[in-house]
């Protein structure tokens, strides 16, 4: 039988160089907190099934997701990738641009009062992003650590 031809190398790499110093638990559940923020803020208009969504709800789901992306922001700015995979610390960086994206969508709520267009687009593609970079950082970390990745 033959052996499987992979691209190991014999240079061993160690965890703590792939992932870099652990970073503050308090970041990781900020950036949990805002998400979920954000996630209700994007929810409840789309739920309440009105057809004009800001005359006749109030403004409350708005300051939700204005929070939740402020949150996810900062805790993004304070998390960064300190490790030695630069394909990991690009990742990290696409990561901080969905905050990016989620705080235009928050300035755009209150821009626009009678067009929701902009703010969705803006949610859709961080929550697209975010959603790239959760597959991809430890698919990324764990072909560091196999040794296909330097």
């Amino acid at each position: 039988m033959k052996e499987k031809n992979t691209r190991r190398t014999d240079r061993k790499v160690s965890y703590e160089d792939v992932a870099g110093p652990k970073s503050a638990p308090a970041w990781t559940i900020a950036t949990s907190i805002g998400l979920l923020l954000i996630a209700a803020g994007t929810l409840l208009p789309i739920l309440n099934g009105r057809n004009a969504i800001y005359r006749d709800m109030p403004d409350t789901f708005k300051y939700l997701f204005t929070a939740g992306a402020a949150i996810v922001l900062i805790a993004r700015l304070f998390n960064t990738y300190k490790g030695k995979i630069l394909r990991l610390k690009r990742l990290y960086r696409i990561e901080l641009w969905s905050a990016i994206f989620f705080c235009a969508a928050a300035f755009f709520m209150f821009y626009e009062k009678d067009t929701t267009r902009n703010w969705l687009a803006f949610t859709l593609a961080g929550a697209a992003i975010q959603i790239y970079t959760s597959f991809m950082i430890p698919r990324t970390m764990r072909k560091a650590l196999d040794g296909e990745i330097e």
